[in-house]
């Protein structure tokens, strides 16, 4: 039996879902993207709200999504039953990296006193010092969390096809994608990807630049929204914590659903 905690966390999301509520700006867009029967990996997928979206604008996807926090994974796994999706969503519970194995998942509790669960990252160690340079906290609560790579999971599970990959990991997604290099060389698929220039310097040493190279190089285009519309860009905004980016591969354009980005892609 779930916990009360658990219960009301699911209820809440579940409600937010129903009524469209607090979802990305992004999230309109899923549906110029996504038709037919798509294959999709949710990397992040928190209470499912992206998951759930997916479901809605092609009614026969099927979605895989990773979730790192043992709290949230029942949060989720409750949502996709409650939504009556758990037959397409396949919940797993592990954060994704470069290597198989396990790290600890960091979560920062917020100067409200509430968990920051969204914040959370995953770690080799327990940070010294403050737990993210971009976020005031009261301190941190740490767990161990299984990690898969993309790569390996495809594998394993006879995934043989990837059409979108949706990925909020606040830093780890340089890692995350250095793992899924097969699946991404194999199906060139579509991508939402959320961009922490900072986190990735200063908690994985990595950086934003050399995420937007790796798609680049295979001649990707990157598009991002800028107040209302969808603009076209070949660097990540500046002076910014965070952002969303989706990728597309001219390869993928003649298939894309009526929409900006088919549009866009033929320009």
């Amino acid at each position: 039996m779930p916990s009360i905690r658990v219960l009301s966390h699911a209820f809440r999301a579940w409600r937010r879902n129903m009524k469209w509520a607090k979802h990305e700006p992004e999230t309109p867009y899923l549906a110029d993207l996504l038709s037919g029967s798509p294959v999709c990996l949710h990397v992040g997928a928190s209470d499912g709200r992206h998951s759930y979206v997916m479901t809605q604008v092609a009614p026969d996807a099927r979605i895989y999504a990773f979730e790192p926090s043992a709290f949230t994974f029942e949060v989720l796994k409750l949502c996709l039953k409650w939504h009556g999706i758990a037959d397409q969503v396949t919940p797993i519970h592990a954060a994704v990296s470069d290597m198989p194995g396990e790290l600890l998942l960091v979560t920062p509790k917020k100067t409200s006193g509430r968990m920051g669960r969204a914040y959370a990252f995953v770690a080799e160690a327990p940070p010294e010092g403050k737990v993210r340079p971009d976020l005031e906290d009261t301190g941190v609560e740490i767990q161990p969390t299984p990690v898969v790579t993309l790569d390996e999971y495809c594998r394993r599970h006879g995934v043989t096809r990837v059409d979108f990959i949706r990925m909020d990991i606040e830093g780890a997604e340089q890692k995350a994608l250095k793992g899924a290099q097969q699946v991404i060389d194999r199906d060139l698929p579509h991508v939402l990807l959320e961009i922490h220039p900072i986190m990735l310097e200063s908690r994985f040493g990595g950086s934003a630049d050399a995420v937007v190279d790796l798609f680049r190089s295979r001649g990707y285009r990157m598009f991002a929204l800028n107040g209302d519309r969808l603009e076209e860009r070949t660097t990540v905004a500046p002076d910014v914590p965070w952002k969303d980016y989706f990728f597309v591969h001219p390869s993928r354009a003649p298939n894309l659903p009526d929409g900006v980005f088919k549009a866009r892609m033929a320009a």
